[in-house]
């Protein structure tokens, strides 16, 4: 098992010890409440960039308490905290270090947010409830002069983060193959990593096995997939589509760049006694061998990088027989919001999927046709993957000893925690949202 904890550079590095909850440092606002933990117990090793306080000129940091107090204030984030005498109404952030987080804000936008978060510089009563309302004034909260001349203030991505067939490879890696204990932790026994479809607002865990089989079960419809099909799935995950078709007679070949999921992926091919059936392989898109009455490709283009959009479209096409589908799931963001974020370094960049970029509908529609390739079907349901998150994140923080248990530190908890409520807030504001597409040839070869 590969257990992470993020240098400088964003590098896996072995994980430690569950953080404790040390006295209150010195300097911190003694009305607010107690920290989970404190900087001070961060292993500098391990987190560099979350233990140490980045450097920051007064100006710069006081222009953002200036710029962050007032936008908290006018969206009426701030006020008295939950163990007041009246509670406020609505989600509250609470500052246990205000110099520390305006600093890192100042220092390093949105990123360093996250790190003040992880570092437990600042807490909420409600994570999801400030985040959703952040997500949902995204465009108010820097003035528009300042937004012109984000490039003097924003980072720009690593070059070692670009999805090279190299890179792509180490980029899985430092995600998907953290541990697969991990992942079980949180995910439905189906291990399914993708939005599922329900039938019904709020849902419950034990519900959300069959509706990720009904998400499953809409992509391989879409797909025509049936007795005898020939289906090309790229990104196995932990192998469930390909179990449901291969169930269907299918014959399939599952792509996967991450070697824990593909081991556990051939486990559960066998034990299911489909091995006849589905080829998982350790292999890049770029390498796809042979034509496919069918492909499907859940949630794995947000890791593909814009650079390689074109070599992805333009290998699900070549993979196609004549008159074959391709259904594609994919989260996706305004056009003028992906074209900022493919420009800048972001937390989740750093920190949770380095190379990826979550598309737009206008991309994906761009793409596909300059590949040759024809949308028929685009529907969204994006209110699903806020309750499918939802679930997850009730999921990881009810087995926090058991990921402790597993190598992973607070500091990682609290990173994967900012993580799903982070991106649950996008869906539930709709800064985000997720679609299922269906695609056909559209020009001659």
């Amino acid at each position: 098992m590969t257990r992470p904890a993020l240098t400088s550079q964003g590098r896996s590095q072995p994980a430690g010890r569950a953080v404790g909850v040390p006295p209150q440092p010195p300097g911190r606002d003694p009305s607010a409440a107690a920290p989970a933990f404190s900087r001070a117990d961060v292993d500098a090793g391990r987190w560099p960039d979350v233990a140490r306080l980045p450097s920051a000129g007064p100006a710069r940091t006081a222009v953002a308490r200036h710029l962050v107090s007032r936008a908290l204030d006018r969206l009426a984030l701030t006020g008295p905290s939950a163990g007041a005498r009246q509670p406020a109404a609505g989600p509250r952030l609470t500052l246990h270090d205000p110099d520390a987080f305006h600093r890192r804000i100042g220092r390093h936008g949105l990123i360093g947010f996250g790190e003040s978060y992880m570092a437990g510089e600042w807490d909420s009563d409600d994570l999801v409830g400030v985040l959703t309302v952040l997500a949902g004034h995204a465009d108010e909260l820097v003035p528009a002069p300042l937004r012109r001349l984000r490039g003097l203030w924003a980072a720009t991505r690593p070059a070692a983060d670009r999805n090279t067939p190299t890179g792509a490879r180490d980029n899985i890696q430092r995600h998907y193959d953290l541990s697969n204990d991990l992942f079980a932790a949180f995910l439905d026994p189906t291990l399914t990593y993708s939005s599922a479809v329900f039938t019904a607002f709020p849902a419950d865990f034990e519900s959300l096995a069959s509706a990720q089989h009904r998400k499953i079960d809409r992509l391989l419809d879409l797909a025509d997939v049936g007795e005898g099909t020939r289906l090309l799935e790229i990104g196995t995950g932990w192998g469930e589509l390909a179990l449901r078709a291969a169930a269907r007679g299918a014959r399939v070949t599952t792509l996967t760049l991450s070697a824990e999921q593909a081991a556990l992926a051939r486990e559960r091919v066998t034990s299911a006694g489909l091995a006849d059936r589905v080829e998982v392989q350790l292999r890049d898109y770029r390498d796809i061998e042979g034509r496919h009455d069918a492909v499907i490709s859940v949630e794995m283009i947000e890791a593909v990088g814009a650079e390689y959009w074109p070599s992805y479209f333009t290998a699900l096409r070549h993979a196609l027989a004549p008159g074959g589908r391709i259904a594609l799931q994919s989260i996706t963001m305004g056009h003028r919001q992906m074209l900022h974020t493919a420009a800048t370094h972001t937390f989740i960049s750093k920190y949770v999927f380095p190379g990826g970029l979550i598309p737009s509908r206008r991309a994906l529609a761009d793409h596909a046709r300059a590949a040759g390739l024809r949308t028929v079907a685009d529907h969204g349901y994006g209110a699903h993957y806020a309750e499918t998150l939802r679930l997850w994140r009730d999921r990881f923080t009810a087995h926090q000893s058991a990921v402790t248990a597993l190598g992973f530190d607070a500091v990682f908890q609290r990173m994967w925690e900012f993580y799903l409520a982070y991106s649950e807030a996008g869906f539930r504001s709709r800064y985000l949202d997720v679609r299922q597409l269906l695609l056909t040839e559209g020009t001659p070869r």
